[in-house]
């Protein structure tokens, strides 16, 4: 259903009943290229402040309706169209209705919440510019597009928001923040004319405006250049840039399709990585409303010389130019983006997300013109493209060298940015229309019970039917640990087996199986998680396409080669660089020393192993009696199990069940390490330890609720002393891992060098109060009320349902067990997570591990 209200108002409805959840996306047709000249974030800027609070809707109301709803809430800002987004239980609409229609009529927009956020804005930006890979793309941006709009991204600069004001943000939110500059699209379990009747309740009264004239973008001329960028990257990138056609042009599905082939295994890109000459390769297509921006992209070891990679992708891109591109991968990529859009209403989040994409950014009445589109585009069509924007004279060469980033050591921390968020940290009364919705907390309707079955030779299979879409989506594991598989001196023997699966079978090659895959629009993967997404009426050619793959890898001496050498050489980069130095170092805060998890192969090592070894890892370890798929979609569980049986029934176990869980560890104890990171102008702080507690003990229900108060949402404990009361940080959250036999938990925050003490120090003092004081009644009831409705909100996702089943099998617990959750979180009481804090977390024996910039002795 849609609608047009009379101030201008576009809505749109599309019921989908797959869960009892509801999206909503608000989308305003305006982003960071209406910003005033010199300001580039204010579009940024005035989101931030969408979440600051409005006439009817203070602040702290606005955080502790969106920790009660229990769903996500975000928003987006793009160079055209900003979007705020949240999901929630259906039952529940009315409350999402009332928030966007206050925001959208009487922001607050005060000078005080201003100062807070821009501190938040400020570390966000600096948080990017620790990227090398965001440095590297604002730069190209500012190149293709320079002296229009979109010479700056949507983030915004430093210097912009020091000089923003609140007169600014007004001007720009009475502008553009208007109901006949909005497009509202609502999925889910809905229906379609008492939602209208909610919308027009919310929002008939908001008047319309007259909008300012829209910004044009029309680049200038572009001159080929070359551009340099050290990294800590554990490997080289070599980048070749175009500019490409936005969304909103009558190029685009021509521009995706070219952008497909550009990508596609069987292209001339991608072959760069089975010849040995790239570690990876590939084509994206970065997407904006009124251009985009086309990159060929290719990996080269550490130390190597960027230049045979770059005079091959080159010659790549002139044959393609020149000659054209193969009429079949233009069918195939047709397919494929056909395809993709039937997948849409697999996720009551993601429908909502393409209908705003189609409307808000592209200009089209619904997904069904964007597949009229594709559908319409020729090779003629693409090989006219290609000859536009791949021209050497007009593209933007990167090369990106990775350097060390240095050896962990002995060191302090950093912290601090400024105060600039809000969240309450005392009862809120929250007002009638939301308090009437979300007063009541209960345990969610038990999930829909999805059908297992065991075949005979041990693999498990659940099914869970849904007719939303004509798709099938498969996903299965096999049970492993490399760490307790592997043999010793083999190390790094797995991730090589696995790789070895994208060269085909002993009935098709690489090529050949992903040209059967193409045929029929089929997403495939195999190895020891592999996958499958397939439209219904091809299920079992996929599944058969699927099977032959992961039971009979060809495993090919020459791809073996190939993979091994590349494997080594990306090791070579990866054991020096911060991001592997920093995991190294969490990983050896809670783990006694030999530990299997500390295992590491080695460049020399790898480069010693053999064919032999390939097989007889994979004859060892990859087995059905450790394998479990699931099915979601467009089939009944009969047909399922009929399919599986014929496809994977034959597969058998061979010689022992092998061990594939860590054995229990001692309890971890502190200590500090710093991992210097030079590209980064933040620290990532992480605080880790050890803990006796496993998944099946009824406990760690105690934890995860307690969890949720202290460090695990916006409303956190952390994250009111952290962010909003010192501005010791800009983000910081804590973390619960488990496993069948070892659990871990985590604090981590991100912030400037010089405030790493007094941020851990508040975070431990807020540990220790969670052992020594019961939590308040209003934190309990909000955790609770958020943690039940977010369980809820797991079915409203085909992949998220078949993730949940997957992780529970994983850990040896039911497949209901969101339903005992749930349970034990309706009945928890204040003592009980007290005590299992005090049970189980040693806030003395937490490790201190920083990755970032030098700091201060």
């Amino acid at each position: 259903m849609r609608a047009t209200l009379p101030n201008g108002l576009r809505v749109v409805i599309v019921p989908d009943r797959l869960a009892p959840v509801v999206s909503t996306e608000i989308n305003y047709l305006a982003g960071s290229a209406a910003a005033p000249a010199g300001f580039p974030g204010t579009a940024h800027a005035l989101e931030h402040m969408m979440f600051r609070g409005s006439s009817g809707l203070d602040r702290d109301q606005l955080a502790a309706i969106g920790a009660r709803l229990g769903g996500s809430y975000n928003a987006d800002t793009t160079e055209n169209v900003t979007q705020f987004f949240y999901t929630a239980p259906a039952e529940n609409l009315d409350v999402l209705l009332h928030i966007e229609a206050l925001r959208m009529d009487g922001l607050t927009l005060a000078a005080d919440d201003w100062a807070h956020e821009r501190g938040a804005i400020e570390q966000e930006v600096s948080r990017d510019m620790s990227s090398p890979g965001y440095v590297y793309l604002s730069r190209l941006q500012s190149i293709l597009f320079a002296g229009t709009p979109y010479e700056h991204d949507a983030l915004g600069t430093r210097p912009s928001f020091d000089r923003t004001d609140t007169t600014l943000l007004r001007r720009f939110y009475r502008d553009w923040y208007a109901p006949n500059n909005a497009i509202l699209v609502i999925t889910g379990d809905v229906d379609p004319a008492r939602t209208l009747a909610l919308v027009r309740s919310a929002f008939a009264a908001i008047p319309a405006r007259r909008l300012p004239p829209r910004p044009e973008i029309r680049p200038g001329p572009l001159h080929a250049q070359t551009l340099h960028f050290p990294t800590d990257y554990p490997m080289g990138l070599m980048a070749i840039a175009s500019r490409m056609p936005g969304q909103n042009s009558h190029d685009f599905a021509t521009a995706r399709i070219l952008s497909d082939v550009l990508s596609s295994q069987r292209g001339a890109l991608y072959e760069l990585v089975p010849q040995g000459h790239a570690l990876l390769a590939s084509f994206d297509f970065i997407t904006k409303a009124d251009a985009g921006i086309g990159i060929a992209i290719a990996a080269f070891p550490k130390g190597s010389a960027p230049g045979p990679l770059q005079a091959r992708m080159q010659d790549i891109l002139r044959g393609l130019r020149e000659n054209g591109v193969p009429a079949d991968l233009v069918d195939a990529a047709k397919r494929k983006e056909l395809a993709q859009l039937g997948f849409a209403a697999n996720s009551i989040a993601g429908l909502a997300e393409s209908w705003s994409e189609a409307l808000a950014i592209m200009g089209l009445q619904s997904p069904d013109d964007e597949a009229a589109a594709f559908a319409s585009v020729t090779p003629e069509d693409v090989n006219r493209l290609a000859r536009q924007v791949l021209d050497p004279q007009q593209s933007v060469t990167a090369i990106l060298t990775p350097r060390d980033g240095g050896h962990t050591a002995a060191g302090k921390g950093f912290g601090g940015s400024e105060s600039f968020a809000s969240i309450p940290d005392h009862p809120v009364s929250l007002p009638d229309w939301a308090n009437a919705s979300l007063r009541s907390i209960r345990p969610p309707v038990p999930a829909v019970r999805p059908t297992t079955f065991t075949l005979p030779n041990g693999l498990k299979l659940i099914v869970r039917p849904a007719a939303v879409s004509h798709t099938i989506n498969l996903y299965g594991i096999i049970r492993q640990n490399e760490d307790m598989e592997e043999p010793p001196g083999k190390e790094g023997i797995a991730d090589i087996t696995d790789e070895l699966f994208h060269y085909g079978s002993t009935t098709h090659d690489r090529i050949g199986l992903q040209k059967a895959l193409d045929d029929i629009a089929a997403t495939e993967s195999a190895g020891a998680e592999f996958s499958l997404n397939v439209l219904t009426p091809d299920f079992e050619r996929g599944l058969a396409l699927l099977a032959e793959n992961e039971l009979h890898p060809s495993l090919p001496e020459a791809a073996f080669r190939v993979v091994r050498a590349n494997t080594a050489a990306s090791l070579s980069g990866l054991l020096h660089s911060p991001d592997y130095l920093f995991g190294r170092a969490l990983q050896a805060a809670v783990s006694p020393p030999g530990d299997p998890s500390l295992r590491q192969a080695s460049p020399a090592q790898v480069m010693k192993l053999t064919l032999a070894d390939c097989r007889a890892f994979w004859g060892a370890a990859y087995r059905p009696d450790l394998t479990t798929i699931v099915i979601t979609g467009d089939i009944t569980p009969d047909a399922a199990y009929r399919a599986i049986a014929r496809a994977f029934g034959p597969w058998q176990a061979i010689g022992p069940t092998p061990l594939v869980d860590l054995p229990p560890r001692p309890d971890s104890r502190a200590r500090v390490t710093h991992v210097p990171d030079p590209s980064s102008m933040q620290a990532t702080v992480s605080l880790p330890e050890s803990l006796g507690i496993t998944v099946d003990d009824p406990e760690h229900f105690a934890l995860n609720l307690g969890n949720e108060i202290l460090g695990s949402g916006f409303s956190s404990r952390l994250y009111r002393d952290l962010r909003v009361r010192t501005g010791y940080v800009y983000t910081v959250r804590s973390h619960l891992t488990w496993k069948r036999h070892r659990s871990a938990y985590s604090i981590s925050f991100g912030a400037d060098p010089d405030k790493v003490a007094a941020a851990r120090n508040a975070a431990v003092h807020d540990l220790i109060t969670m052992q020594t004081e019961p939590v308040s009644e209003d934190e309990l009831t909000m955790a609770r009320a958020g943690l039940l409705r977010s369980l809820s909100l797991q079915s409203a996702s085909l992949d998220t349902i078949a993730e949940s089943y997957l992780h529970f099998s994983n850990l040896g617990l039911p497949l209901n067990q969101n339903d005992i959750a749930a349970q034990a979180y309706y009945t928890m009481d204040a003592i009980a997570i007290r005590d299992a804090f005090r049970k189980w977390v040693r806030p003395a024996d937490l490790a201190t591990i920083i990755k970032g910039p030098a700091t201060a002795p």
